[in-house]
């Protein structure tokens, strides 16, 4: 790409990633090209007529050949936007996906909808990876506290990173622990978004998410739902009169979730929540008052 424009240069990425069946193709582009500049979106188009240096032609190639061999754009810059927050990654951590954000907007229907609800709420987030769930609520619930716990230390790291970046981690604490094992409660609202994948079907997923994205956040046993088995009763436990336990699920299993969380002793008090895509993504159930 040495010798062309900055426009030029984002024509050609596109049609190379559109070629190989990319569907953020123009957007991955886009970014690609501002992380390189060092320019947001609009400081792309703003230099679309300007040349790039042999310097930066050579970082966008590389940039290039990454994604073509389905490394995400956001492994290669180390972060990314959820819930409108910018958060760090590492190997540790999955990517946040916009899926996930249907949790946070049920979490929060939960907590203005439950009793008392000016009250200050303790949270947890059960396999906090990068905190993008607790960090999304912390930023709209501003006298809550919350706690995020994961199996990786190296996960609990970014994940307190991004709380001191965002200005969030006078209220917000991390520990190590197997699902909620370390935990003693009570909570008023307990979040997660567990692995969920069958491990069969962990060798046919993209190579973004097969390669990149750590097993241990995405493998969820031979049916996909050993994780609930054992932190939905651990909620439960955890949960104070009236609080409320939302998680993420895979396609297909919200029915499996309910059944869980009924057996635990939760109600249902709504129905699953439906992500963009129409996949009914988060289930909540809500602990029966004493």
């Amino acid at each position: 790409m040495i010798g062309q424009t900055v426009d030029a240069a984002r024509r050609t990425l596109t049609a190379r990633f559109k070629s190989a069946q990319i569907d953020s193709a123009e957007l991955d582009a886009r970014v690609l090209i501002g992380a390189v500049l060092g320019l947001d979106l609009t400081g792309v188009i703003a230099a679309a007529n300007r040349y790039l240096t042999s310097e930066e032609a050579t970082r966008l190639e590389d940039f290039a050949r990454r994604r073509l061999a389905g490394e995400p754009v956001a492994r290669m810059l180390g972060s990314r936007e959820f819930w409108g927050l910018p958060l760090k990654l590492s190997t540790a951590t999955l990517v946040p996906r916009p899926d996930t954000e249907t949790v946070v907007e049920l979490a929060l229907d939960m907590q203005r909808t439950a009793p008392r609800a000016d009250r200050r709420w303790r949270i947890a987030d059960i396999g906090t990876g990068s905190g993008a769930i607790l960090l999304a609520l912390l930023s709209e619930l501003a006298d809550a506290y919350g706690v995020g716990t994961d199996i990786s230390e190296e996960a609990l790291q970014t994940a307190h990173g991004n709380a001191v970046d965002l200005g969030l981690a006078g209220r917000a604490g991390f520990v190590a622990c197997d699902y909620a094992a370390a935990l003693s409660g009570p909570f008023d609202l307990i979040v997660s978004n567990p692995p969920y994948i069958r491990s069969a079907e962990i060798a046919g997923l993209a190579t973004e998410v097969r390669v990149h994205d750590p097993r241990a956040a995405l493998d969820g046993g031979a049916d996909g739902l050993d994780a609930y088995r054992a932190l939905i009763p651990q909620a439960a436990r955890l949960l104070a009169p009236e609080g409320a336990l939302v998680v993420e699920v895979g396609q297909g299993q919200s029915g499996d979730i309910e059944g869980l969380m009924t057996a635990a002793g939760l109600m249902l008090p709504v129905p699953p929540k439906a992500d963009l895509g129409g996949v009914r993504r988060a289930v909540a159930g809500r602990k029966l008052p004493p």
